[in-house]
């Protein structure tokens, strides 16, 4: 009974769904022991990623208690906002490393592009919710247009990882509105000169070289084909069990770049083997059959639409970044979901899962009515 009632408080007061948070809690658990490791036990970074997972919990906590009719209001306004941001960065930015992502702000430095993973599928489901489902003609048009323009501005910045996760984001909104395959199959005709165009055109130098570097990096070995091989040699050398936890040597020996931030799953890979990434795949499978969950038990279209489409983002968020580090896709600099050393990420992705609890505690709160 005690149990039972705990739960109740959590659902109904605290607008959290209990099995959701204890998935998250249990998998930034891991990315901390990871990211020890990978870190050459550096309880500097330890206490920074510390404090990050609290500012993103707090942001999910805050968020699932706004009713999803109320983001359903402000969704148009809060795509707005956030498409000026975008635009003042093009023309205010902040450069560093050699893009154009920030709005120095004196105090705090803003990256309005991780908004947008917010604010795409929110003005899409929002467009669609009183539409005829399946949407149709100038219906499908808008919303390609809604998921178009973040994402041109996104990829002038250039940040292609972030670009992907947008235009994902406002496809799946689609997707489960009903989109029929024919005109799935007509804009997928209509994209492939627009790839060749971007290939052309769009992309820089260095985001060609890694796409060719995908297919074959021994080509430059020490070069941009670097990252990739020492990924697999630490991916391989991990065998069926692992080194071990802290006994990774492609890490510790600095062999491997980035390996507490793009490449950290190669890291996990070594010290846990496959035996170990089984159950982290589990894991994250879980938590996007959760998300799925809450999702087809929301009870507006708005709601059903939002919370489907978040829940698939982060499934594709986890399958670019593990793609890129097997060397299966170009390398793009998307982390691993709360195992990777981060900050903006971690607080945008706990933010789409306070919108995905507020979903599910709100519609019980209507059905207990």
């Amino acid at each position: 009974m005690r149990l039972a009632s705990a739960e109740d408080f959590i659902q109904q007061r605290l607008h959290l769904d209990l099995l959701l948070l204890l998935q998250l809690l249990l998998l930034s658990a891991v990315g901390l022991l990871v990211l020890y490791s990978a870190s050459n036990q550096d309880m500097e970074m330890i206490q920074k990623q510390v404090s990050r997972l609290a500012l993103a919990f707090l942001v999910m906590v805050l968020l699932a208690q706004i009713p999803p009719a109320a983001l359903q209001r402000w969704s148009l306004s809060i795509f707005t906002f956030a498409t000026i941001l975008l635009m003042l960065v093009l023309l205010l930015g902040t450069i560093g490393k050699g893009a154009q992502r920030w709005l120095d702000l004196g105090l705090v430095r803003l990256q309005p592009s991780e908004f947008m993973k917010l604010a795409v599928p929110m003005v899409i489901a929002w467009y669609l919710h009183e539409k005829p489902l399946p949407p149709w003609g100038r219906h499908t048009l808008v919303s390609a247009l809604f998921c178009l323009l973040p994402t041109l501005l996104i990829l002038k910045q250039p940040d292609l990882g972030t670009a992907l996760l947008i235009a994902s984001s406002g496809v799946f909104v689609l997707l489960f509105a009903g989109l029929q395959w024919h005109l799935i199959g007509v804009l997928s005709l209509l994209l492939l000169p627009s790839v060749y165009l971007f290939w052309i055109f769009g992309m820089h130098d260095y985001q060609r070289q890694r796409v060719m570097t995908l297919f074959n990096p021994e080509s430059d070995p020490l070069g941009s084909g670097y990252h990739i091989i020492q990924s697999k040699i630490a991916i391989g050398s991990g065998g069926v069990f692992g080194k071990g936890w802290l006994n990774g040597t492609q890490s510790h020996l600095e062999f491997l770049p980035e390996r507490h931030t793009d490449f950290i799953f190669a890291v996990f890979c070594e010290e846990f083997g496959l035996f170990g990434v089984i159950l982290l795949l589990i894991l994250y499978l879980t938590i996007v059959l959760r998300g799925l969950y809450i999702a087809s038990q929301a009870q507006t279209t708005f709601a059903r639409l939002l919370g489907g489409a978040l829940a698939m983002t982060f499934l594709i968020y986890v399958s670019v970044n593990i793609g890129m580090v097997i060397g299966l896709l170009p390398v793009v600099g998307l982390p691993l979901p709360l195992i990777s050393y981060g900050g903006s990420s971690i607080v945008t992705l706990m933010a789409s899962f306070g919108i995905l609890m507020s979903i599910h505690t709100h519609r019980k709160l209507l059905t207990n009515a």
